[in-house]
């Protein structure tokens, strides 16, 4: 898919740090997923395009983001998609990538988080080159390959999402994995480390999502 350019989702959720902030790209087409809007407007982002159904983000805010120039996409509430889905949706008809997701994790909706996990995940969007700032974690969906930054010690778990992943091999990590297949519930991929500044993961079939936070206290 040609680019163009890259894009931030703002999900809803609990708040992120302000150190999220110098991490964005620059010239970033700005989306927030409903009440995802709060964590833009927290972190001082202003959002080109909302989309959701509106039910949890406070309508004076939204009325604000629109006088500021934002865009609206707004769906019913009786919809078959979350409001995250329907923003990747979006940043995909748009032609964004990467896409940086940031928030979408709240411990009082455990199933918003494990389904954030799984959509993330999904070869549909496989185009938009995701990462998921969560938790103070980088998540991200391994579909060929992906590059790790960080430091000596950093773990990476990596863990088969929708069905056996082969040919998984991995460099610049202390345990290698070398053309291995995963399954879904393995934890043969859990909290591996990195031995240097960077690594690098790989499949030839199926989906790894690779969790990488920061080293063993």
């Amino acid at each position: 898919m040609e680019s163009n350019g890259p894009a931030v989702v703002f999900a809803g959720g609990d708040p992120v740090p302000e150190t999220v902030r110098p991490l964005l790209p620059d010239r970033a087409l700005v989306v927030a997923a409903d009440s995802g809007l709060h964590l833009a407007r927290r972190l001082g982002v202003t959002a080109d395009l909302l989309v959701g159904d509106f039910d949890s983000a406070d309508p004076e805010a939204v009325h604000a983001a629109v006088a500021a120039g934002a865009r609206v996409e707004r769906h019913p509430a009786d919809k078959d998609a979350t409001d995250l889905a329907l923003a990747l949706d979006a940043v995909l008809r748009l032609g964004r990538s990467p896409v940086l997701i940031v928030g979408g994790a709240g411990w009082d909706r455990l199933d918003h988080l494990v389904a954030n996990f799984l959509l993330i995940a999904s070869p549909r969007y496989a185009p938009l080159r995701l990462r998921w700032w969560v938790k103070g974690a980088r998540v991200a969906p391994v579909h060929d390959r992906l590059d790790l930054t960080g430091e000596p010690g950093d773990r990476v778990t990596l863990l088969a999402v929708g069905g056996p992943a082969t040919g998984v091999t991995t460099t610049g990590l202390r345990w290698p994995l070398l053309g291995e297949t995963l399954v879904p519930g393995s934890t043969r991929g859990v909290s591996n480390q990195l031995t240097a500044a960077s690594a690098a993961v790989s499949v030839e079939t199926g989906v790894v999502m690779a969790v990488h936070t920061g080293r063993e206290p």
